[in-house]
């Protein structure tokens, strides 16, 4: 059975950018948006205290791309979607056949 593929996320990648002063800053490059099915894991405290701060896991699937284009996701990299922010951890094939992703991410955030 095909997931489906009904929320639209902004795949962007972490660029350097010259600072005008001969070093480098780093900004967020958006790839384009790729449609994808959401699945929710359970949810954690983050960090030492834990004030307020949760991680959702996530597991991510889009449509699969070939290895090296820039609509192929790869960990480092992150989804968007409005102000949440998903940073994906891993990358695997959803199925034998190879038409889909998984992407496994985390959203963190204030509880």
């Amino acid at each position: 059975m095909s997931p489906l593929l009904n929320r639209p996320l902004l795949l962007e990648a972490l660029a350097r950018v010259p600072d005008g002063a001969g070093g480098y800053g780093e900004s967020w490059q958006s790839l384009g948006t790729l449609w994808a099915a959401v699945v929710p894991g359970a949810g954690r405290a983050a960090g030492s205290d834990a004030a307020g701060r949760f991680v959702q896991p996530l597991k991510i699937t889009v449509r699969a791309a070939p290895a090296g284009a820039v609509s192929r996701p790869l960990p480092g990299q992150r989804f968007r979607a409005g102000l949440r922010v998903f940073r994906i951890l891993s990358v695997t094939e959803a199925a034998g056949d190879g038409r889909y992703l998984t992407c496994f991410a985390e959203e963190e955030g204030a509880a």
